[in-house]
């Protein structure tokens, strides 16, 4: 049994045996490559296999990786029109592995995260898949969070306004050099706050490649072969309660920086088929009958997010604290991505 950065698998395994069913013997574990911030493992006993989520090593901002919030939301989900895996067991035991981390179903699917992947499957099929995409973004925009659990799983008044307060803190806190044209991009963010639409569950990051997209190998619970179904959204270490349009914007800001990403973002939008911006917002609209009027806003906060998202990866990557390749390019990337979100409020 040999352990991987963040699991130690001689205590995970005495602790998958109790809290596990179906669990057994030793397990063995391989870090799955994609994401920059929670980890993620695949953990097997020789018969099955899980997926174990931990929060990044070393220098985190807590309430930007509570994996008991991720396990609680799709918990609360698993019974409702968005797919979500089943969540087995959460260990709120530090002790186990170092930090609290949860167990969840491994789901049949693709996260496509290049161009050439969506390309293999043509313009019609990609173009099926980024209607399916937004649909589901749209029918998860539509849960009551009061039906399934989740009244208390944030503050949505007052949402946007905190948002801008709190990014400036994680940026803050992940500080290694001076970004002025960050000190711009929110003081103009919160100067020019709009009034905020019905509240929902937001996802916090949604993109295709944070979803789980079937092959064809399987047949889902409506007796329909999977192929090129959502299987399954994941990554929800962002969800809370508050205005749905910040998921939309960001997913359209990750679309607009294949531009510039500088390595740190899917270009899947150059596929043949992919749906253009205004496409995506014409068929969302359709289905949630949101306010868009101030859109340049939530555009313009998603970039101020995930800079400092990148900033805290930049951060850490600096300090030796991150697992993987694919870091060198984040610091430089966030500049454009300043820009872009200045750009937009202009818009």
């Amino acid at each position: 049994m040999s352990d991987v950065p963040g699991l130690d698998l001689s205590r995970l395994s005495t602790w998958f045996a109790d809290h596990v069913p179906g669990a057994s013997g030793t397990l063995s574990a391989r870090h799955i490559a994609g994401g920059k911030s929670n980890l993620t493992y695949e953990v097997s006993d020789g018969e099955r296999s899980w997926i174990v989520r931990r929060p990044p090593l070393g220098h985190v901002l807590a309430t930007a990786h509570d994996m008991a919030r991720e396990h609680r939301v799709m918990t609360a989900l698993r019974d409702t029109a968005v797919p979500v895996p089943t969540t087995y067991a959460l260990c709120e035991d530090p002790d186990v592995v170092g930090a609290v981390f949860y167990v969840m179903e491994k789901v049949p699917g693709v996260p496509y995260r290049s161009r050439g992947e969506l390309e293999a499957l043509g313009a019609d099929r990609t173009r099926a898949v980024c209607e399916r995409l937004v649909d589901t973004l749209a029918t998860l925009h539509e849960v009551d969070p009061a039906q399934v659990g989740l009244a208390d799983f944030g503050r949505p008044d007052g949402f946007l306004a905190r948002q801008v307060g709190r990014w400036k803190k994680q940026m803050d806190a992940s500080h290694s050099r001076d970004l002025p044209a960050a000190d711009q991009l929110h003081a103009r963010l919160a100067a020019s706050v709009p009034p905020q639409g019905p509240p929902g569950i937001v996802h916090g990051d949604f993109r295709l490649d944070n979803v789980l997209v079937g092959t064809g190998t399987g047949t889902g619970a409506d007796g329909r072969d999977d192929v090129d179904r959502i299987n399954a959204v994941v990554d929800w270490e962002m969800a809370t309660l508050g205005d749905p349009l910040t998921d939309l914007a960001l997913m359209l800001l990750y679309q607009r920086m294949t531009e510039f990403g500088g390595g740190t973002v899917s270009d899947v939008s150059k596929a043949p088929g992919w749906l253009d911006e205004s496409e995506i917002l014409a068929r969302y609209d359709r289905a949630s009958h949101r306010d868009l009027s101030r859109f340049g806003f939530y555009l313009g906060l998603a970039a101020y997010k995930l800079a400092a998202i990148l900033e805290g990866i930049h951060y850490r990557h600096l300090h030796g604290q991150t697992v993987g390749e694919g870091f060198d390019a984040i610091g430089d990337a966030i500049h454009p991505l300043l820009a872009a979100g200045l750009a937009a409020l202009d818009d």
